[in-house]
């Protein structure tokens, strides 16, 4: 029996990928677009810290699959950012990646012509291309960690990462987390579970060593210093909601067992909407409510919304997309996106300072 017989059975072929210092010189970060990212990432961890009152909001499309329509909105994004920078702090969702429960379309990083061809290369190059934009609008983008990998390809240009409902008890993605420059927001389980995220949350604040990769894209043992950033993201489980204020004190109540800071985020999407976009604004008004009777873990939410409501499947012919429509969750449309922050910054402007 020879060696080749052992290994590599189920492996059609292997291609070579560009290493993170070869995209990173071919795209290099301008000064403007390098001081933007800093800056958000400044500010998330005063938010964290409770140097800085604002509220934290996650938004944007569920997934980016349209680059042209995903610049659009994030230049929408930026002017009502600035509108409301008094009250919150508006973080760009830039979704590459996306974690299927069993098949579908796995984001703008594996499959970036939409047609199961996966030229993962070009989906790392056009998504660092997208966040240069997003830098140079000046909004912080924020993203799921979801490969290992991409982070050292990507990780430069983001200011807020998520672990994912169903990475949170993986120990590769704790592993990571600890090392990775960002904070980072562990969700809660899919079944609603808190048990696993707040694990994560512990065991990305400790060093680690782990097989990773380096920036030439070689074989190498990462060795981090532990993620202090880390919190709760609460995103409803098995169907139910866990925004109300029975479940934020429960979770509070467990991150301060685990010895935690209390700091929480509601994704208004997901369980927490029934997967509805119409109920995001009513699940950020009672959150929003929960910190004017005085709430005081509320530190930030997320929203799935993109130009237009809605989502859309995709067709065999990608010329008959909808502009400006997710292809993956539902999301809130722009109109109503911005009606429901504008009302959020009216209720929390004169609160948030006090707390």
């Amino acid at each position: 029996m020879t060696h080749q017989t052992l290994e590599n059975l189920n492996i059609d072929g292997f291609q070579r990928m560009p290493s993170p210092a070869e995209v990173h010189t071919a795209l290099p970060v301008p000064e403007a677009v390098a001081e933007a990212v800093a800056t958000g990432r400044r500010d998330l961890q005063r938010i964290l810290a409770r140097e800085d009152p604002r509220l934290m909001v996650v938004v944007g499309p569920c997934s980016i699959h349209d680059p042209v329509a995903g610049l659009d909105y994030a230049r929408r994004l930026k002017a009502l950012a600035d509108e409301l920078s008094d009250t919150l702090l508006l973080v760009m969702r830039v979704y590459f990646e996306k974690p299927r429960t069993s098949t579908g379309w796995k984001g703008f990083v594996n499959d970036p012509r939409m047609d199961d061809s996966f030229h993962i290369e070009e989906g790392v190059r056009q998504a660092r291309e997208f966040l240069l934009r997003i830098g140079e609008v000046g909004l912080p983008a924020g993203t799921e960690a979801l490969d290992p990998i991409t982070p050292q390809y990507l990780g430069d240009l983001i200011a807020w990462t998520a672990i994912g409902a169903r990475t949170s008890e993986s120990q590769t993605h704790r592993e990571m987390s600890s090392g990775l420059s960002t904070p980072v927001g562990f969700k809660n389980a899919t079944d609603g579970d808190l048990g696993a995220a707040v694990n994560g949350i512990l065991s990305a604040s400790h060093p680690h060593s782990f097989l990773g990769i380096n920036d030439q894209g070689q074989a190498a043992i990462v060795r981090t210093r532990g993620n202090a950033q880390g919190h709760l993201v609460l995103r409803g489980g098995s169907g139910r909601p866990n925004y109300d204020t029975v479940s934020i004190s429960l979770a509070e109540t467990a991150l301060r067992k685990a010895g935690l800071a209390e700091n929480i985020v509601v994704d208004c999407s997901h369980a927490n909407s029934l997967k509805n976009p119409r109920l995001q604004p009513l699940v950020l008004q009672d959150c929003a409510h929960q910190i004017l009777r005085g709430n005081r873990s509320i530190v930030g939410v997320m929203v799935e919304s993109f130009l237009e409501e809605g989502n859309q499947p995709i067709p065999t012919d990608l010329a008959q997309l909808r502009y400006g429509c997710s292809v993956t969750d539902a999301c809130l449309g722009w109109n109503d996106t911005v009606t429901m922050l504008r009302e959020t910054r009216s209720l929390l402007k004169a609160v948030l300072p006090k707390r």
